[in-house]
């Protein structure tokens, strides 16, 4: 129950980030990502904010011999550059720029019902599928990854 009510805290801490740094709303997105238009730089602050929090992360996680709430971390193992990853990369940014959302402010989006978030979700789920039955096989084959471990 103790980690439920974590998981719960750090999901509305997240989501109210989303919203308070203008993440939610598509137009603030796609500004940022136009450069060569309407430029709105203010979500880098979001951006460097995040790479703070997370580079301190980094730090504690390296130092503890386990995480508060679990017997261990569960940090990637993965250092090379493969197919899978410059495409997933590829089409994340591509999404991100057309739509103006990523997966956890569409989510988020799901509580104002925002038709456009519902169809980002939407298409975000049959990408997932199709990709988990048709794509993934093939990636595996021509990357020589049999289960996504290495």
């Amino acid at each position: 129950m103790k980690n439920c009510v974590i998981a719960l805290l750090s999901g509305l801490v997240f989501g109210m980030g989303l919203s308070v740094s203008g993440m939610m709303n598509p137009a603030k997105v796609q500004n940022f990502l136009d450069v060569a238009g309407d430029w709105d730089p203010s979500l880098a602050l979001v951006m460097g904010a995040a790479l703070l929090v997370s580079s301190a992360g980094q730090f504690l996680a390296r130092r503890l011999q386990a995480p508060v709430l679990a017997a261990g971390f569960s940090l990637p193992t993965r250092n090379r550059l493969d197919l899978r990853l410059i495409l997933g990369a590829s089409l994340f940014g591509v999404g991100w720029g057309v739509a103006g959302f990523c997966p956890g402010p569409a989510l988020a989006n799901l509580a104002f019902v925002r038709s456009e978030a519902a169809f980002f979700v939407l298409a975000m789920l049959v990408g997932i599928g199709l990709y988990r039955w048709g794509l993934q096989p093939i990636l595996e084959q021509r990357s020589g990854i049999c289960d996504g471990r290495e």
